[in-house]
């Protein structure tokens, strides 16, 4: 089912309330008041077989005696009678349902027992649910103006679709939204999604024109795969911003027990969100400051920003916001200094940031605005205002409007340090640019703004595919049933998908090392096998720069010697040339068993935890993506040469990463790869794996069905 069939619950012509009650202090008595109170378009039937009216509309004892059609049938009844109450909703013929009801999946083996029903119930008679366990919907459309919630504060109308996973946060949502005065086209608390999804309101938003921006809390997905898949389509067209919650351990443990819903790692979420252009902010007060920006500006060419301001203090953190946020202070042209040096007074700064000084006025401002925007070094412009002894900063944010309603395709964004008036007046003022009570919310704002440019701006290549022997890498995998494969077989894969390795040999004998040795040539390392054994340097199992065969002899003597002191027997030896010098580096694979792979890049060798200067990326990838990845770790200046060293071959890194990427999309029993060192060098030819481990599992992870 797409977002097309959500149009009964969003835009209803007719809406029962199954369990409306008179008791002022129930769901049932508040869903009906908000309903009647949002003058709602169509025909409203209150469902209770104890009562004869409510809120002065005739009472109905089922959903069978209405004798209206019913689009949308609300339900707020004790859990138990739920999977009545919709089947009979299912045989008069309703095509939605908003279930309000709790008790189901978040309780336990029992409520997700019953869910289960329930979704099948609403499957079998071809209907779509919101919830159970959720506070209901909103369509502020004029046309609909339908408020079926409990939520005490009404939305307004605006650009944004917002959705909801927490019913309790809901009321908090539409709360913060009217003190700030956003508006929304539609709002849905969904709860458990046992039927309706995030997905489904993606598809059902992704081409409604009057959503620009779709806004989601969320604590789990139910789809993550799908999720992506739409995400990177829909990201094309309007911005998606998420709060996840669950970023701890703990978290994803309290968000599970809400919804009875699994949580992936909070570093595997925030991958999948970047990688398929969804914005992640830390809290709803961030996600309201970033989604004004999305709805009202222009995205940003690039990351450049002006100040400007009536006051030194506010300038000085807004510029620190700005830079720690990953922008640039933009850098004026002559000519823009000169021109702002000419119309403002000889105390001014004209450099940026640009301090008009504390007599500007709203003129001001819009004439050193115009000449700011001219700036070909100018993307963004953050306007800071601290209320004046004289003067109305209302005039001064007016004339910031003024200015960006005569054409500019750059943002601006206002800061506006004043007193509560002020911004109760901005709620009642309509067409005005965002504006915020301090520079740091702006400054995250602008640094959103540019990070989705970016993503908008990446182009849309697919990921190479690589000839290689699928159906042989297959059968080394299949020696193995679950667990790590043997080194041979991991090196012997890492050949076949042409990821570059030492030269190496294995044998089982301890007799046969020095031989193995000869024929690679000098130096060699050595490194033993054993059962059980993972971190081979802990016990003393490698011996590095071996150079001649009677000391391959005794090496091996001593690291069996080792290998007993830790209670090991080797099962065999791998020898491999000595590589040359080069940044250590890791290429690894970890399996979320519902997201999927996840490719791992960063500082590699024995202390790669301890740096922990690792980046993350979704496979496959193409060259722009893998490129951006090698990028992201805090090394890569040491890869692109300093202090005279020359620079690592990152063709070879970028191929190596999509080639591992490859290797993860294809074969799904892989669950977990790490290439660790892996020797950047300046020389293509001397770029080469030293280890390597895979571990697979007996089938591909599981993965849910996707909604």
């Amino acid at each position: 089912m797409t977002g097309r069939s959500l149009e009964a619950i969003f835009s209803p012509r007719s809406i029962a309330v199954i369990g409306a009650s008179r008791r002022r202090d129930s769901i049932g008595f508040s869903l009906l008041h908000n309903l009647v109170v949002s003058e709602f378009q169509g025909s409203i039937f209150p469902v209770n077989p104890s009562a004869e009216s409510i809120h002065s509309l005739k009472a109905y004892p089922s959903i069978a005696s209405v004798p209206d059609p019913v689009d949308l049938a609300v339900v707020v009844v004790p859990r138990d009678a739920v999977i009545g109450v919709v089947e009979d909703c299912g045989r008069a013929g309703v095509k939605g349902l908003v279930v309000i009801t709790a008790g189901f999946a978040e309780t336990g083996a029992e409520g997700a027992a019953a869910e289960r029903a329930l979704a099948a119930a609403v499957r079998k008679h071809g209907m779509r649910m919101i919830g159970p366990n959720c506070m209901g919907i909103i369509n502020a459309d004029p046309a609909v103006s339908m408020n079926a919630t409990f939520a005490p504060t009404p939305a307004g109308r605006g650009s944004i679709g917002f959705v909801s996973q927490s019913g309790a946060l809901g009321v908090a949502i539409l709360n913060a939204a009217s003190d700030l005065g956003i508006g929304f086209t539609q709002f849905a608390s969904i709860g458990n999604k046992a039927d309706v999804s995030g997905n489904d309101l993606l598809e059902h938003w992704e081409n409604d024109p009057d959503t620009h921006v779709i806004c989601m809390y969320l604590e789990s997905f139910g789809g993550p795969r799908r999720f992506v898949e739409l995400a990177k389509r829909v990201s094309r067209k309007k911005p998606i911003l998420i709060v996840k919650s669950g970023r701890t351990e703990e978290g994803a443990r309290a968000a599970s027990s809400h919804t009875g819903a699994l949580a992936g790692r909070d570093i595997t979420v925030s991958t999948f969100l970047a990688q398929c252009g969804v914005l992640r902010a830390g809290t709803i007060d961030e996600l309201f400051a970033v989604a004004r920006a999305l709805d009202l500006c222009k995205l940003p060419a690039g990351n450049r920003v002006a100040i400007l301001t009536n006051a030194g203090g506010p300038a000085i953190m807004a510029t620190d916001s700005v830079v720690n946020r990953g922008l640039e202070m933009a850098e004026l042209s002559p000519d823009t200094c000169e021109r702002l040096a000419a119309s403002l007074p000889k105390e001014a700064s004209v450099a940026n940031p640009v301090d008009m000084i504390a007599s500007a006025q709203a003129e001001d401002y819009a004439r050193s605005l115009e000449i700011l925007l001219a700036d070909d070094g100018v993307d963004m412009v953050l306007a800071i205002n601290v209320k004046p002894l004289l003067g109305n900063p209302i005039d001064v944010l007016n004339a910031i409007a003024a200015v960006i309603d005569r054409g500019v395709d750059k943002p601006v964004l206002s800061v506006m340090m004043a007193t509560e008036d002020f911004y109760d007046e901005v709620k009642k003022t309509p067409d005005l640019p965002p504006v915020y009570r301090f520079p740091e919310q702006a400054a995250t704002a602008l640094a959103q703004l540019d990070r989705y440019a970016r993503w908008c701006r990446q182009p849309q290549t697919a990921p190479p595919v690589y000839p290689v022997d699928d159906a042989e890498v297959a059968e080394v995998l299949s020696a193995t049933t679950e667990g790590y494969l043997p080194s041979a077989d991991a090196f012997r894969v890492l050949e076949l998908y042409g990821i570059p390795v030492t030269p190496w040999r294995w044998v089982q004998e301890a007799s046969a090392v020095a031989a193995a040795a000869a024929k690679i040539g000098f130096p060699v390392a050595i490194k033993a096998e054993a059962e059980g054994l993972v971190h081979k340097s802990d016990v003393g199992a490698v011996r590095l720069d071996v150079k001649d065969a009677d000391e391959a002899a005794r090496t091996v003597d001593d690291i069996a010697e080792a290998l007993e002191r830790a209670g090991l027997e080797p099962s065999g030896y791998l020898v491999q040339r000595m590589a040359g010098s080069g940044h250590e580096l890791l290429f690894g694979i970890s399996t979320d068993p519902r997201f999927g792979p996840l490719l791992a890049f960063g500082l590699g060798g024995r202390y790669v935890e301890v740096f922990g200067d690792v980046a993350f990326g979704v496979p496959p990838l193409s060259e722009s993506e893998a490129d951006e990845l090698l990028r992201r770790i805090r090394a890569f200046p040491l890869l692109e040469g300093v202090r005279g060293e020359p620079p690592a071959d990152l063709a070879v890194l970028r191929e190596v990463l999509m080639r591992v990427g490859q290797l993860a999309h294809r074969h799904p029993r892989i669950v977990e790869v790490d290439i660790n060192p892996f020797v950047a060098s300046p020389d293509r030819d001397g770029a080469v794996a030293l280890d390597v481990r895979i571990r697979v599992e007996r089938e591909a992870p599981g993965r849910r069905n996707e909604s």
